[in-house]
């Protein structure tokens, strides 16, 4: 499902505009890679958490090349669904 098709579905459930549920939709994301900037966790109670998670910094190389680089270390998101989600999916 693509945002274009979230921002559909939403609209059709809940009669309002698609540019009104656009904007819902947009906000509810941003809200969500906000908190998770600043470092904190996000969690929607039967759907899932999201947090972050930090990778190492390590050594990898230049496909073109073959020469070893240094990958910085960096935080990256991770998603863990809720357990009503996982029963949902897994049914």
């Amino acid at each position: 499902m693509t945002k274009a098709e979230l921002v559909e579905k939403v609209s059709e459930k809940i009669n309002l505009a698609k540019k009104d549920t656009e904007v819902i939709v947009n906000t509810v994301f941003n809200s969500i890679t906000d908190a998770l900037s600043k470092g904190d966790k996000v969690e929607l109670r039967g759907f899932g958490s999201f947090r972050l998670r930090k990778r190492n910094s390590r050594e990898g190389r230049n496909p073109k090349t073959g020469a070893t680089v240094v990958i910085p270390a960096k935080r990256i998101p991770f998603f863990k669904p809720g357990k009503d989600l996982r029963e949902t999916v897994d049914n």
